[in-house]
């Protein structure tokens, strides 16, 4: 019997989750001698796999139309969509900017901000012209397993992903939906 595939990707937050996820330290490799761990933003693979995987993982909020098509892309490439962290799963920090207006939010971010170089002018980037408020992943495309967290704990993304790889859906309550 082969193992279960499980891909990953991220969109709109820090990227702390997957950080979280490289956390388990060696127990990625008990991951890995469960499941076969193919496209992450951490791997030379960058998608999921055309004939499908077990198990898509996204991090990262919806923000944009590029967001959106990953989003999709997983979802209709994988039998269980996780989403994984705070951003993922309710729009975390990226969706405070729903409360202004586009405009303004990037004129604080590319014009006004101290951290700002030189131009401090908005680039003309293509996908800034597609960004769209930020959405939590289920708002875009259904989702199966709800991880919170920012970003999760170690153990928890541990477990989701034994549980996971092992056929099982994990029940995440208690201790699970706590920073340890």
């Amino acid at each position: 019997m082969s193992k279960p595939k499980i891909s990953s990707d991220w969109m709109c937050g820090c990227a702390g989750c997957h950080m979280s996820l490289l956390d388990m330290d060696e127990r990625i490799l008990q991951v890995a001698e469960l499941a076969d761990i193919r496209a992450t933003p951490i791997t030379d693979l960058k998608e999921p796999d055309e004939g499908g995987v077990d198990v898509g993982v996204l991090e990262g909020g919806i923000n944009n139309t590029a967001n959106e098509e990953v989003a999709h892309r997983m979802r209709k490439r994988c039998k269980i969509l996780v989403s994984l962290g705070d951003c993922a799963v309710f729009g975390g920090v990226p969706a405070m900017r729903n409360f202004l207006p586009l405009e303004e939010s990037l004129r604080r971010a590319y014009v006004e901000a101290e951290s700002n170089d030189s131009e401090c002018k908005i680039p003309s980037d293509p996908e800034l012209a597609t960004m769209t408020k930020v959405r939590a992943i289920h708002e875009v495309v259904p989702v199966d397993v709800f991880v919170p967290g920012c970003p999760p704990d170690p153990d928890v993304i541990f477990y989701v992903l034994s549980e996971l790889a092992q056929g099982r859906k994990p029940e995440l309550t208690g201790d699970l939906l706590h920073w340890h």
